[in-house]
């Protein structure tokens, strides 16, 4: 039984580490977007200490190099990072950690740690996915925060070497991935659409906000195509 829970133990920590390696190495384009959009080294260190979840950081950062205010590129990031508050509902539950520990788990909680905590069967695994994944990624991310804000001050103008692409660019093959079904092509396809369009009429960092009105637009219109379906469904049903 003991060599069964050790293996299983080591999956886990295999599988937490996979992920916290992989993603906390694009912590090296953080650095070089923030530095290229005017921040310096130690403000792109203490935002990847404090704030700790890539897409506000990266969306904080994108907004300022648009020439977006600060108020401006706050509000996008701090709306991005709103979903790690529905995250915690449930790792609260299956973490079950003591009060003294809770605050400094809030500060892991991101997409990365949820989803490996939540791919587990059992407490004890929720528990070192959960640790193991936000350890890992903690420590990366932050040291390659520094060492890609480090090269791109060396550098100078990060858009001569076309390194102020690198940022959107791992957004994107983050974010790719959790895209799979209709109703969440259709949500990105249409954020994309209402970002791009409104993006040589309003303030650099708005057209990013005004992008998430596309949720609640498909889900509404997927809402009703189902509600019509299921009339259809229940229609044909009593005609049989």
């Amino acid at each position: 039984m003991a060599e069964r829970t050790d293996e299983a133990d080591s999956v886990v920590v295999r599988d937490a580490l996979g992920v916290g390696v992989a993603v906390g190495l694009s912590g090296v384009a953080f650095g070089v977007t923030s530095v290229g959009s005017g921040l310096s080294v130690v403000q792109s260190c203490v935002l990847s200490l404090l704030v700790f979840t890539g897409a506000s950081q990266f969306a904080l950062v994108g907004a300022l190099a648009a020439g977006g205010g600060a108020l401006t590129a706050a509000a996008g990031a701090f709306f991005l990072g709103v979903r790690n508050a529905f995250y915690g509902l449930r790792l609260s539950q299956l973490l079950a950690l003591p009060r003294a520990l809770r605050p400094f788990a809030a500060h892991w909680i991101i997409d990365e740690t949820t989803a490996v905590a939540l791919a587990q069967p059992t407490r004890r695994g929720v528990r070192i996915g959960f640790v193991v994944t936000g350890a890992s990624l903690f420590v990366l991310w932050n040291l390659t925060t520094l060492l890609g804000a480090l090269g791109a001050e060396a550098m100078g103008d990060t858009e001569a070497w076309g390194l102020d692409a690198a940022g959107p660019a791992v957004f994107l093959a983050l974010l790719a991935p959790m895209v799979k079904s209709a109703v969440e092509r259709a949500v990105a396809g249409g954020a994309v659409l209402l970002g791009l369009g409104l993006l040589p009429v309003l303030p650099a960092g708005v057209p990013v906000l005004v992008a998430a009105l596309a949720a609640p637009v498909v889900l509404w219109v997927a809402g009703r195509r189902s509600r019509r379906r299921g009339g259809r469904d229940g229609v044909e049903e009593g005609e049989r």
